[in-house]
């Protein structure tokens, strides 16, 4: 019994006297700054994470921005072209059909015939200004912005077919007034035999 007691007062002093090291093998350790420091990265991400979904809505509303703005130069394009097409027509109207119709190679009865035609051009210009206005001012017609400048690039080449309509009119009343004029010019020409 000696010796267990001296065998157990050598293992207590050998105890005693290891490192604090190796006497706390295998206890979890607490370190409260890399808890810390952890945390606040965390807070950091989500303190991006917001800035960038915030700056991530403000493109997407400008892209939107951007868009209707393009479909507005679109569309005030689209008018500005109908308006110079219908200037067009009113000149050529203006300015031909008095031409054609002093002419004294037009017969009487095609006086008629020939306003008509041009009235009936000039109406149907008329009548898609007078959309294009509701279009653009009624809130009554529920569009959106795509759909308006798609309906005003129609009207437009609308309007480029009638100018090219009424320059065929006129090309074509021109040349009938240049046959008839040849015609006559041949039939009471003077014959020197």
């Amino acid at each position: 019994m000696k010796l267990k007691i001296k065998l157990l007062g050598i293992a207590l002093t050998f105890a005693l006297l290891m490192p604090a090291g190796a006497a706390c093998q295998g206890m979890p350790v607490y370190d409260n700054t890399n808890f810390i420091s952890f945390a606040k990265s965390l807070i950091e991400s989500a303190k991006q994470t917001s800035q960038l979904l915030k700056t991530v809505q403000f493109l997407k509303t400008q892209k939107e921005n951007i868009e209707k703005v393009n479909n507005v130069i679109r569309q005030l394009k689209a008018v500005r072209e109908m308006a110079r097409n219908n200037q067009r027509l009113f000149n050529i109207v203006q300015d031909d059909l008095r031409e054609v119709l002093n002419s004294p190679y037009i017969k009487p009865d095609e006086v008629n015939r020939v306003s008509e035609s041009f009235n009936s051009i000039i109406e149907n210009s008329l009548y898609g200004l007078e959309y294009i206005d509701q279009i653009l001012s009624s809130n009554t017609l529920k569009m959106t912005d795509a759909e308006r400048a798609e309906v005003l690039k129609n009207m437009e080449l609308k309007s480029k077919e009638m100018v090219a309509e009424i320059e065929a009119k006129t090309k074509r009343y021109r040349e009938i007034i240049a046959f008839r004029e040849m015609q006559d010019k041949i039939n009471n020409r003077e014959t020197n035999y």
